[in-house]
Order: C-alpha cells, then sequence, then structure tokens
C-alpha cells in the first residue's frame, strides 16, 4: 500500500479516475510556471508533466518526511494536423476549436511523470499516451449550441469527452481514460513496474 499518494492537480476528473481504481491521492497542485519550449505534442506534455511533479516533490520534501512518497503529475492536450488545441480563451476560440476537429480524427495526449520517493530512494519515470478520437459531422447550431454550454470551458480542445461531447464521439482508438485525462491503467502499471525494479535492488 502506497502511504503517501500526492497528485499534483485539482483536476477533479483525474482525481476521479485514480479513485476509479483504487487509488485516494491527496492534491497539491502544481503553481510551476509552465515553460513550453517544443511543438511536438509527446514533447510538450511528458515536459509539464516532469515540470508539475517536480514542483510538487519539492514542496513534499519540506513536509514531514515520509517513508513512502508517490507523486503523480500531468498534462493533456488535444492535437490536429499536428497543432497543439490548448484551453480556450474565450467563446470564439472554442467555437474555432470544434469547428477544427469535427467531422475529423484527432489526436489526445496525456504525459506523465512519476516520482516515487521510498526509503531514501528516487525513481523518477515519464511517459505518454496518445489515443486517436474521431468525431461525427456537426452543423452550425450544434457546435453553437455546445458550446453555449460552458462545457468547453477550461478544456483542452475544447470539449469534455465525459459531458455532453459524448454525443459526437463516433469512434475512439486508444485509452478512453487518457481522454479524460490520465491514462488510469498504465498509471497502475507502471508504478507496479517502478515498485518491483526498486524492491530487486539490493
Amino acid at each position: 500500500m502506497i502511504k503517501r499518494l500526492v497528485l499534483a492537480s485539482s483536476s477533479p476528473r483525474r482525481r476521479e479516475l485514480l479513485e476509479q481504481i483504487g487509488l485516494h491521492p491527496e492534491i497539491i497542485p502544481s503553481t510551476v510556471e509552465e515553460k513550453v519550449t517544443d511543438t511536438d505534442p509527446v514533447k510538450v506534455v511528458e515536459s509539464l508533466s516532469l515540470q508539475k511533479a517536480g514542483d510538487v516533490a519539492e514542496k513534499c520534501r519540506k513536509d514531514e518526511p515520509e517513508e513512502e512518497t508517490v507523486i503523480i503529475g500531468a498534462d493533456t492536450v488535444v492535437a490536429i494536423d499536428g497543432r497543439i488545441l490548448g484551453k480556450p480563451t474565450d467563446r470564439e476560440d472554442a467555437l474555432r476549436m470544434i469547428n477544427l476537429i469535427q467531422g475529423r480524427t484527432h489526436q489526445v495526449y496525456t504525459g506523465v511523470t512519476l516520482i516515487v520517493d521510498r526509503n531514501g530512494k528516487e525513481r523518477v519515470r515519464t511517459f505518454s499516451e496518445e489515443t486517436h478520437v474521431t468525431v461525427y459531422p456537426m452543423d452550425e447550431k450544434e457546435i453553437q449550441d455546445y458550446v453555449s454550454s460552458g462545457e468547453p470551458d477550461d478544456k483542452a480542445g475544447a470539449y469534455g469527452i465525459q459531458g455532453r461531447f459524448a454525443a459526437y464521439i463516433k469512434k475512439i482508438n486508444g485509452d478512453y481514460s487518457n481522454v479524460v485525462g490520465l491514462p488510469a491503467g498504465r498509471v497502475c502499471q507502471e508504478l507496479k513496474a517502478i515498485f518491483q525494479e526498486m524492491e530487486s535492488i539490493v
């Protein structure tokens, strides 16, 4: 059992995904100023997840020392034609994004960094997951109504797959939870591998 599990994110969706697989994290959102020096979606999400996890790991080290602490940092972006679609800045931006992805297939990338501090030994592992999402064609009224719902606010690519936008999802190739914001199964398997690796070191 993990003694202290910390999610470096205030995302309720990520917390719910972890709780779904039996992990109940403490929430300590990262406050690091995110620095992006690349345009490749994989490099961007992996770098940002590492920045977030590292920031929270520093905070945790200043607390009372724990025998075992696991930090999870994550970042998700939507991309189409190799271009990253972040969170919409306003209504017009949300309309632009939905118009770009409707009737087409786009990619969702989530980068994850796991920092495990166990008995004075630390392991850092960063990885990313890619999921292809195909959206049904949407007419102008459907796009306008969806954006007016407020659901696109604060969501990468201006949509939430677990909400009303599910009505427009035609096909998913890959991990569904990755699109929600965290590849929960992969996180579990990577943690398992890290613990096995640490236990094998004498």
